[in-house]
């Protein structure tokens, strides 16, 4: 039974190599491979135009593949055929931006008292900036202060429903300095991230310094 079963296989081995090889002359040295909706495997001059479209191979006359063909691929494929080149180009982008910082940091500082020196100095700028900045708005606040207690005599902020209406001046006066304060907390604000930010830059410089000229050594 296992003789007639390996005679078949070889028979059938036979078949498809000369199928091949008939197919290979008519093609002029080239074979098609392709598989049907049913996963099996054929050879031929041509492919069938309904599996034009799919994946096949191009063999030549050895029974080699010199070219695989491409199939259409569906639009989920195409999307993340996208993403991944998207993904890679972000990586290539974010490894040559580490490499320039590198190299403008080894350019840049020749020690780490360097860039810690620099970082003092930058981060006493900002920090008196931030004591003026609370100092003006320490006196825009008494002055609001008092505004609103004389405001308190007219209308609309007296209870007294005789209050003559407030002045057009001290109103805008109450605006005005409203407004002041309003800009100058924001700003205040600002400059307390920007100081938080320039230190954690110049901690992560002084961590990579380190590192870098380390690995020189």
């Amino acid at each position: 039974m296992k003789r007639k079963i390996v005679q078949l296989v070889a028979t059938s081995l036979i078949l498809s190599s000369a199928a091949a090889v008939a197919a290979d002359k008519k093609s002029g040295g080239r074979l098609y491979h392709w598989v049907d909706r049913d996963g099996n495997m054929h050879y031929g001059d041509r492919v069938p135009a309904e599996y034009a479209s799919n994946q096949h191979n191009i063999l030549n006359s050895n029974g080699v593949v010199v070219e695989t063909v491409d199939g259409e691929k569906t639009a989920e494929q195409i999307a993340e055929d996208k993403r991944i080149a998207a993904e890679e180009e972000r990586r290539i982008k974010e490894r040559e931006a580490a490499e320039h910082r590198d190299r403008t940091l080894l350019r840049t500082y020749l020690s780490i008292e360097e860039i810690e020196s620099l970082r003092d100095q930058r981060s006493e700028l900002l920090t008196s900036q931030i004591r003026v900045t609370e100092i003006y708005l320490n006196d825009l606040r008494l002055k609001l202060s008092d505004l609103e207690g004389e405001a308190q005599k007219f209308s609309p902020y007296s209870p007294d429903p005789d209050a003559k209406p407030i002045d057009e001046k001290l109103a805008g006066e109450l605006s005005g300095t409203l407004d002041s304060i309003m800009l100058y907390e924001e700003n205040l604000s600002r400059i307390r991230v920007e100081r938080t930010t320039l230190l954690d830059k110049f901690d992560s410089d002084i961590v990579r310094f380190r590192e870098l000229t380390s690995s020189l050594n």
